[in-house]
């Protein structure tokens, strides 16, 4: 899906802006994250319309914004506005939309595709905040050529919605492009930063050693992890990994399964890994696994000498009961008793 790739290559810019953007309304956003977001450039861009926050000693009193960040509390009624730009030299038909997101499995950044959702499926489905999004009668924008359309849209929080974050975002669609803007939206409210670290399993060993792992958001904000590995084995500690910020943003209520690079791990051991996460706001989660490290080649040969081992000591054992002599009857020794006949007993007397 075009949206999916156009959001893995901003994923990790558009995390940190986040965080700057929240801090404070007018820091400059960085120059790569602010490029307008085209997908396989199919001739025209979407991005958020410029902001009106002036940044100290700027030229220009606006600055771009390589994502939407909103909040507001439940029953409110948010504006913006979707910048969209026809570089072509012919008229431009543009489709409108709001979409949910989530994370894949491997915890990129993600939106659901248009259209209905497959039976078990929920893709295409719209159940969060991207249903609170509408473009009302501009929903398809015609754009001229070499020119530049500001088109307004609303997001409805409804009088029930949870606090937290609700991840969505705005996509546009053209010819089957779709290029997507993210929307940081927070309804007002208690937030909860928590997570749990589950199914921790090392595969490989040596310096092609990995940790997998999942992790699980369960608060109702998006969280930005860093991992810590801390390793024991049968003698003590093996080097593990310090801390270090995960390339993931674990949207609430999501799951993803990821792997770390353990090149510190042992060839033969007997190691317990810890995985210790956290986040801002608090989150913590430790989880562990432990598992047996042996070489293959080492656990051949050892298991082919044993095998040899043990065919050596069962031939010896067979030429020696072999050769032992066969024991005879000597003539001094009195015969075998002969055992007394049995005689049925049928009850009657005799």
């Amino acid at each position: 899906m075009r949206v999916l790739h156009t959001f893995r290559r901003l994923g990790v810019p558009l995390l940190a802006a986040t965080a700057l953007y929240a801090a404070a309304a007018a820091p400059a956003a960085p120059a790569a994250a602010a490029a307008p977001a085209a997908a396989d450039d199919p001739g025209w861009t979407a991005e958020p319309a410029a902001g009106t926050a002036a940044r100290p000693g700027a030229v220009r009193p606006y600055f771009p914004r390589p994502y939407y960040y909103m909040s507001g509390t439940p029953g409110t009624v948010l504006e913006d506005r979707l910048a969209l730009a026809n570089t072509t030299d012919r008229e431009r038909t543009v489709t409108l939309r709001g979409a949910d997101a989530y994370n894949t499995a491997d915890g990129a950044f993600a939106v659901r595709p248009a259209g209905p959702a497959a039976e078990g499926s929920s893709a295409g489905a719209v159940h969060g905040a991207g249903a609170w999004i509408s473009f009302g009668a501009g929903a398809t924008v015609k754009i001229p050529p070499r020119t530049r359309a500001v088109v307004p849209f609303t997001v409805t929080v409804p009088p029930a919605s949870p606090p937290g974050d609700h991840p969505a975002a705005v996509v546009a669609t053209e010819s089957g492009h779709e290029v997507g803007v993210r929307i940081h939206l927070r309804v007002s409210g208690p937030t909860l930063a928590a997570l749990t670290v589950e199914d921790v399993a090392v595969r490989g060993r040596g310096p092609a050693a990995v940790v997998a792992y999942t992790l699980v958001n369960r608060g109702n904000v998006a969280l930005a992890p860093e991992l810590a590995i801390h390793a024991e084995g049968l003698l003590g500690e093996v080097p593990g990994r310090g801390a270090r910020a995960l390339p993931v943003e674990l949207l609430p209520g999501q799951r993803v399964e990821l792997t770390e690079p353990w090149p510190g791990a042992p060839v033969a051991d007997r190691v317990r890994v810890t995985l210790t996460v956290t986040a801002p706001g608090a989150a913590r989660a430790v989880g562990s696994g432990t598992r047996w490290l042996v070489p293959w080649d080492l656990a051949g040969w050892t298991g082919l000498g044993l095998l040899g081992l043990g065919g050596t000591a069962a031939a010896a054992l067979f030429l020696v009961r072999g050769r032992r002599p066969r024991r005879r009857p000597s003539d001094d020794e009195p015969p075998a008793p002969t055992p007394a006949p049995e005689h049925e007993l049928t009850g009657a007397s005799r």
